[in-house]
This record gives structure tokens, C-alpha cells and sequence, in this order.
């Protein structure tokens, strides 16, 4: 800026709006000028001003140390952000997602014209209710008990009713506390693993095999038909095992499951068994984990509605937690998870429990099963699409998964190949554990008309 003279100034009149800092007069709403004596101080430079360092205000409570230690994002917003990215650089692209398990076909009318019933009917004074009990709905946790657990010993009283598969496995985390050790599927839905590491269970990751401390991986391979050698798994309390398997669609058969049992009763261990995907089964493998004998004495299982009915959104489930399962004191494990819905969840909204209720209607199981026989055959294109190119196969029979293998490859570089040249959204393995690396998930959850054109893409580029 040039220099000014001054020289010459006298008097100067400044707009007492302009400069609050002069000293205060009386209120007058309109503008006023004010004659100020200025000093000869002759010529007069421009310097900046220094730069203030901007200070943030830190609270003194420290970060949850265990929150540090998980890897990168969560597997899934992770993809999201890809995918976000993908469309920045390719505005006008058409993506395809075969990624996320979300389902895309709409929810049966017969399920839907019941929740709305539901919803209108608290617009009125026979029809409203409020808080509901905690567990779910008497009539719902005696329907599922009688649906999915006919002649196993299972009651509706056995039945937690919640608002999905995945909020349970971190309430059940939190029934365990810090001091338990886990084993789990490698590779596996990786919220176990991330729960287990939040609660304070494991040690560090460690970079090198790709693991954390303290959690035992049972590795399953095609070589192992996706099931592990238990006689090479350490001791551990609770053992998360998911079959249909996600991410690998594996279905552990009755003999396999007997094992797993017996290896929990050999060494007091507690089974949580994720059978979310169990309606998908098309081999005649058990659907539940109680149908094992001696199972109700060392297992848990959760569920959901999420895949049968296209529930993503809505968001209903429940576990399973029988009178059998005690602490090593004796206390029924029952009890405690109880105090813990009680205490951290006001149970799942009343208008998705009565969907659920319509859900195991005969008329809703028959619609149910129609939506699932419609992935499934998406599954079975995908699958013949992959064993076209001469890639190995596995899964797709008994889960809306196929588990596609590029030996040698890194899974996100495969992923984003396949993303980068088709335009389609899968799963790179390694998210699911070390044990998926070089291998990528394609899910069947989609519209007919982008699975065929995402399969076309796939062989313009493998062919």
C-alpha cells in the first residue's frame, strides 16, 4: 500500500456506527458524526497485522484407547466413500453396487398394510400404546418361537425381540465385558471382530498377519470346506460362528455343528451363532444352531429380518438366549442380558413388530420366501457368470453371497479393477479378515436388470 501524508490532516470526522470503540454516549438510533482530533504524526506505513494462532478448546476427558487401535473405517462406509469417490472422477457413470448386503426389492404388501394398520391405529385412542415391554411383543416372540424353534425347547420367554442382528452382537458384547477372550470365523462379518475391539477384549493389530492380539482366528478355507479344524483352535469364551457364513456362503452341515458343540462343551465356552441368513439354506443343513442336542446348554443365537423381508430399513430381530446357558457361577445368562435390554434399549418399535408378526403369517412366510427365491436366482447368475470366465466359485447355494478367488491378487486391488473398468461396486475379502485376502464378495442383493448388466461388464472385462 502507498504511503500517505498526513501532513496536512487537522480534524477529521468519523461515524460514531463505524467505531464502537469510542467512548460510549447516549443511545441515538441515528447515525451521527463526531469531530476527533488527530495527532501530526507524519508518514504513516501499512504493516499486517500478526497472525493469532486459532486455539481449540480441548475437553479433559481422554479418547476410549480401544477406539485407537480399529483399522481404518468400518468396512462398508469405507466402500461408501470409494464409491463416492468413483462418481466425483465419473460423473456420468452408471454404478452398479453388488457390495453392501442391502436388499433392494420392496417389502410385501401383506407386511407392509400391517405396519401401516399398526401406524394409523396410534392416531387413535383404541390403537395408541407407548413404551412396550422391552423383550418384544408376547404374540411376536411367541410366533418366532414357533416358526424357527418348533420342538427344540425353545419358548417365547427364551426370545429377545430387538431392532436387528447387529445391535445385538454389541449388546451381547457388553453382557461379556472386557475380560473374555474371542475366537472367530476367519474370514467373518467383521462386527465382531470391531465390537470385540471397542469392548476392550483384544490386543493391538498387528500389521504383519493382519490380526489382533488376543482374538483366536479360525481360519476357513476351501480346503477346509470353510469350516475350521478345531483341534488347532486355542480355548476361548466366546466363539462368534455365523451359517450361513457371511461373507463366504457357506453352510456348516449337522456333523460339523456337533463338533462345534462339543468342542464349546469341552472347553465352557459360549457359541454365538448368527443365523441371519438361515431361509437362504437350499441343502438340507440345520437352520439353527438348537437343533443340535446339548446346543440350548452352550449357545446364544441372533437373527433378523433384515435379508428374509427386506427389513434393512425397518430395522427388526431378536436372540435367542435359553434358560439352559449359565455363567460358570451358575447364574442364567438369561438374566443378565435381560438387565441390559432393560437398561440400554426401550425394545423395537411397536410398527415394525407388527410387520413381523405379518411376516410369520402363512401369507407373509409364502411372500418371504418368494423375494428370497428371487436373489437367489440372481445368485445363480452371478455364480454362472464367474464359472464362465473360469474363475474358482464358492458359495451362492445357501446365502445371497458369492465368494469369487483371484489367487495372488491384493482384494482392493481387485476391487477397485473391477470398479475402475465395470463400474460395479463388490467387496474386497481382506475386509472380512486376513483369511479373505485374494478373494472378492459379489452380493445378489439387487435389481434384475443391473445384476444381468453387471455380470455382462464383468465378462467384457475378464473374458
Amino acid at each position: 500500500m502507498a504511503a500517505m501524508n498526513t501532513n496536512n490532516l487537522g480534524t477529521s470526522t468519523i461515524s460514531s456506527l463505524s467505531s464502537a470503540f469510542l467512548a460510549p454516549t447516549s443511545f441515538n438510533s441515528r447515525a451521527r458524526s463526531v469531530p476527533v482530533r488527530v495527532k501530526r504524526i507524519g508518514v504513516i506505513k501499512c504493516v499486517a497485522a500478526p497472525q493469532q494462532e486459532q486455539t481449540v478448546y480441548q475437553t479433559n476427558v481422554s479418547r476410549n484407547a480401544n477406539m485407537a487401535k480399529l483399522q481404518a473405517g468400518y468396512l462398508f462406509p469405507e466402500i461408501a466413500r470409494r464409491r463416492a469417490a468413483h462418481l466425483q472422477k465419473y460423473p456420468n457413470a452408471q454404478v452398479i453396487s453388488l457390495g453392501i448386503g442391502d436388499t433392494t426389492e420392496p417389502i410385501p404388501e401383506v407386511i407392509t398394510s400391517a405396519m401401516a394398520k399398526r401406524c394409523l391405529g396410534l392416531s387413535t385412542l383404541e390403537g395408541y400404546s407407548g413404551y412396550g415391554a422391552e423383550q418384544g411383543e408376547k404374540l411376536l416372540r411367541a410366533a418366532i418361537a414357533s416358526t424357527f424353534y418348533s420342538n427344540l425347547g425353545i419358548e417365547e420367554d427364551d426370545i429377545f425381540v430387538s431392532d436387528g442382528a447387529k445391535c445385538d452382537i454389541s449388546r451381547l458384547q457388553l453382557l461379556f465385558g472386557s475380560n473374555v477372550k474371542m475366537a472367530v470365523q476367519d474370514p467373518s462379518y467383521p462386527a465382531y471382530v470391531d465390537s470385540s475391539v471397542i469392548m476392550g477384549q483384544t490386543g493391538q493389530f498387528q500389521k504383519d498377519v493382519q490380526k489382533y492380539g488376543n482374538i483366536e482366528y479360525m481360519r476357513c478355507t476351501p480346503e477346509n470346506g470353510f469350516f475350521p479344524d478345531l483341534s488347532t483352535v486355542a480355548r476361548t469364551d466366546i466363539i462368534f460362528f455365523c451359517s450361513p457364513n457371511n461373507p463366504t456362503g457357506a453352510a456348516a452341515n449337522r456333523d460339523q455343528l456337533t463338533q462345534l458343540v462339543k468342542f464349546a462343551k469341552e472347553n465352557g465356552s459360549i457359541i454365538v451363532f448368527d443365523s441371519a441368513y438361515a431361509m437362504y439354506m437350499s441343502d438340507d443343513n440345520p437352520r439353527t444352531i438348537f437343533e443340535i442336542p446339548g446346543a440350548k446348554e452352550v449357545a446364544i443365537e441372533t437373527s433378523s429380518f433384515s435379508k428374509y423381508a427386506g427389513f434393512t430399513g425397518v430395522r427388526l430381530g431378536w436372540t435367542v438366549v435359553p434358560k439352559q446357558l449359565l455363567f460358570s457361577d451358575g447364574f442364567p445368562v438369561a438374566k443378565d442380558f435381560n438387565r441390559i435390554v432393560c437398561t440400554c434399549f426401550n425394545g423395537a418399535s411397536n410398527i415394525p413388530q407388527a410387520g413381523g408378526l405379518a411376516c410369520l403369517s402363512p401369507e407373509g412366510l409364502k411372500a418371504m420366501q418368494e423375494v428370497i427365491g428371487f436373489y437367489k436366482e440372481n445368485t445363480k447368475i452371478i455364480v454362472d457368470t464367474f464359472n464362465s470366465l473360469g474363475f474358482k466359485v464358492y458359495g451362492g447355494a445357501n446365502a445371497p453371497y458369492v465368494w469369487v478367488h483371484f489367487p495372488g491378487r491384493s482384494s482392493w486391488d481387485v476391487f477397485s479393477e473391477i470398479l475402475e473398468k465395470t463400474h460395479v461396486v463388490t467387496t474386497p475379502g481382506s475386509g472380512f479378515g486376513p483369511g479373505g485376502e485374494g478373494f472378492i464378495r459379489v452380493s445378489a442383493f439387487g435389481h434384475r436388470k443391473n445384476v444381468l448388466e453387471a455380470c455382462r461388464r464383468f465378462k467384457e472385462l475378464y473374458r
